[in-house]
């Protein structure tokens, strides 16, 4: 039996191991946090605060130069809710979203897996479906504004021969949205491609030689191996492809304004007609649908993650 003395230094010395283990967690955590400060500081100058200046700022009326005066409450969002164009503002948006995310993520998984087959000169192709990445939404849209010039755009000279009328890509309400959605999808394809392709090759082979061991061939290998190893890579696309969507901007300004008839006005676009375009200076309106889009964000990332994220395969 251990004595009085005895249990006591056993007691010290336990209590001087937690000490220790308090000590330690307290110099890991405050080390953790010295490392984390530089990037707390820029998401705090270039995040949260904008996101609650303009949450602020929704709130209140402002001058002809857009300096906040007043308090109204709520006044800009029921001003925003009783705009009849606001519904058709939100479905351009959802629909510039769908036309853009599900069509690169298809595409990109096309041209991912062909980049993998073991053919001369695959190097070179790799390097040119990239480049998009490079390219930034100015010069694209540029570029694309030429292609679907109604006069002398190439999109129209491929019509030319088989006698179909010149259409107005950009000049069309059922077709504007379309043709800058597919602006769009040609500048997120690199981008894709790249993450997609790195998705691919960090598939173990071993993987697939078990499948073929098993009797798989061609789309069923495609189906049942390929694509549930490559579900993290797609998941993490598909999120962070429809956040870029929603707040897509500069192919709709540069290319068709928002028009014609409003047919490509987005949230964002709307946002900017708002406050800074035609000599507007309405902000506290523009803040009023800066927070309808980031609820819009939050509601659309929630919900991926709560349907989607149960399907991906963490190896």
């Amino acid at each position: 039996m251990l004595t009085q003395v005895e249990l006591t230094g056993i007691r010290a010395a336990a209590s001087a191991q937690v000490r220790d283990r308090h000590r330690l967690a307290a110099r890991e955590l405050l080390t953790a946090a010295l490392f984390l400060l530089p990037s707390l500081l820029v998401f705090t100058v270039f995040l949260f605060w904008p996101l609650l200046r303009s949450a602020v700022i929704s709130t209140y009326g402002n001058d002809i130069i857009g300096r906040p005066t007043r308090f109204t409450g709520s006044h800009n969002y029921q001003l925003l809710l009783s705009q009849p164009e606001l519904h058709e503002v939100i479905l351009n948006t959802l629909l510039f979203t769908l036309y853009t995310v599900l069509p690169a993520l298809v595409i990109g998984i096309a041209l991912a897996l062909l980049l993998q087959l073991r053919v001369a000169g695959i190097g070179f192709f790799r390097t040119l479906l990239a480049t998009p990445f490079g390219f930034s939404v100015a010069t694209a849209s540029a570029v694309f504004g030429i292609f679907f010039n109604p006069g002398v755009g190439v999109l129209n000279g491929f019509l030319y021969p088989f006698h179909i009328h010149p259409v107005g890509w950009l000049t069309s309400p059922t077709t504007a949205l379309l043709a800058v959605a597919a602006t769009t999808v040609w500048l997120q394809l690199g981008y894709n491609v790249l993450v997609l392709s790195a998705g691919l090759q960090a598939i173990p082979e071993d993987v697939y030689e078990a499948a073929r061991l098993d009797g798989a061939r061609g789309l069923s290998l495609l189906r049942h191996v390929t694509l549930p190893l490559l579900t993290p890579s797609l998941f993490f696309l598909l999120v962070v492809s429809t956040i870029q969507s929603l707040q897509s901007f500069g192919q709709i300004d540069i290319l068709t304004k928002g028009g014609p008839a409003r047919s490509t006005t987005t949230l964002v676009y709307d946002l900017y007609l708002n406050a800074f375009a035609f000599g507007n200076s309405n902000f506290g309106l523009a803040s009023a649908i800066a927070m309808v889009l980031f609820l819009l964000v939050v509601i659309v990332t929630a919900i991926q993650f709560g349907v989607l994220e149960r399907r991906v395969f963490y190896r």
